[in-house]
């Protein structure tokens, strides 16, 4: 146990949000959180869990009854509330004032799912708690989380077999705690685990986001997004349909940005419906890419669209291959102008 999960364990916080876009890691991380929390005591006296029926509302007011019920036979009562996000602005008015004062010997672990968890109630919780974000969809916040989880894991890894290891899952993160309890077992607690250790129990391949792809396309290189199209599309993959949307989707919203009196990424981002870093990106990439050249791009989705409801004959992965080296060669094009 990490000296972060002995804390936890020993001197809690009244309460923990876990949110974050990876099912897989905020699974993960909740079920880390609830054996610290949990210690030596028996769960089925401590735990009281809400909302894991995703058919059904959360119900509030037994949240609340159950936060602040006193323990009783044991010295700590933790209260887990799944889906959180699918709590609206009047159910999380309701639990704040739960907070002023914590009851004393309860927890409550808020996990965010489906929906958002309304701003007022994660305010509230930072306050008096901790709110832990699992936010990896950039490539540095996926480094750092790995970095932080195996540092927290039962083995050491090489810079070497990090690397291979951050390439090999891609954004198939929620495999990592597994994995390293695999190594563990195989080579004892502790062990500091190459890239030769490392290698068999490495397993399929991950898969990669869309801006892997969208980003090789944009600075015109197409071996490098053939590369990604090819880790994309492999088995239990995404279909060449989803790719066609995806790249649609890039595209047009920089035929939108043309013309439009946009000049930041929060404007841009209002714009596109798209958050901040995504949007700033494509901001950049407008002032090089005119809103003729974003229309040729979107045309040349569009007739792939084509092909692959029947009219070129060719299969779907050739069809996606030839339009991914053909939006990559006019981006390279564009950038030499």
């Amino acid at each position: 146990m990490s000296a972060l999960s002995k804390a936890r364990g020993t001197d809690p916080k009244p309460v923990y949000l876990v949110s974050g876009e990876d099912e897989a890691l905020v699974a993960g991380e909740v079920r880390t959180l609830l054996e610290d929390l949990l210690g030596n005591r028996e769960a089925t006296l401590v735990i009281e869990e809400h909302g894991a029926d995703a058919q059904s509302d959360i119900d509030v007011g037994a949240v609340i009854d159950a936060y602040t019920t006193p323990p009783f036979l044991v010295d700590r009562r933790i209260v887990v509330v799944r889906d959180a996000g699918r709590l609206d602005a009047e159910g999380a008015k309701r639990i704040i004032p739960a907070f002023d004062p914590p009851p004393p010997g309860a927890v409550l672990v808020v996990v965010g799912g489906r929906g958002t968890v309304p701003a007022a109630l994660k305010k509230s919780i930072a306050k008096v708690g901790e709110v832990i974000d699992l936010a990896t969809r950039k490539a540095g916040e996926k480094k750092a989380w790995m970095t932080e989880r195996v540092r927290l894991g039962p083995v050491r890894l090489t810079k070497a077999a990090m690397e291979t290891l951050g390439r090999h899952l891609g954004d198939d993160l929620g495999r990592l705690d597994g994995l390293l309890e695999t190594l563990a077992s195989a080579y004892g607690n502790g062990v500091t685990v190459d890239d030769e250790m490392l290698e068999p129990f490495l397993g399929a391949r991950g898969s990669v986001p869309i801006f892997d792809l969208t980003d090789a396309i944009d600075n015109g290189n197409a071996a490098i997004a053939l590369n990604v199209v090819d880790r994309m599309m492999g088995p239990g993959g995404a279909s060449s349909h989803e790719l066609l949307a995806s790249l649609d989707n890039h595209f047009s919203r920089l035929t939108r940005l043309d013309g439009a009196d946009v000049t930041s990424k929060d404007e841009a981002a209002a714009l596109l419906g798209v958050a901040p870093y995504p949007a700033q990106k494509l901001l950049a990439l407008s002032r090089k890419v005119d809103g003729e050249a974003a229309k040729a791009m979107v045309n040349l989705i569009a007739a792939a669209d084509l092909d692959l409801k029947g009219q070129s004959g060719l299969s779907d992965r050739m069809i996606i291959d030839i339009l991914v080296a053909r939006l990559s060669t006019r981006m390279k094009a564009l950038s030499r102008r």
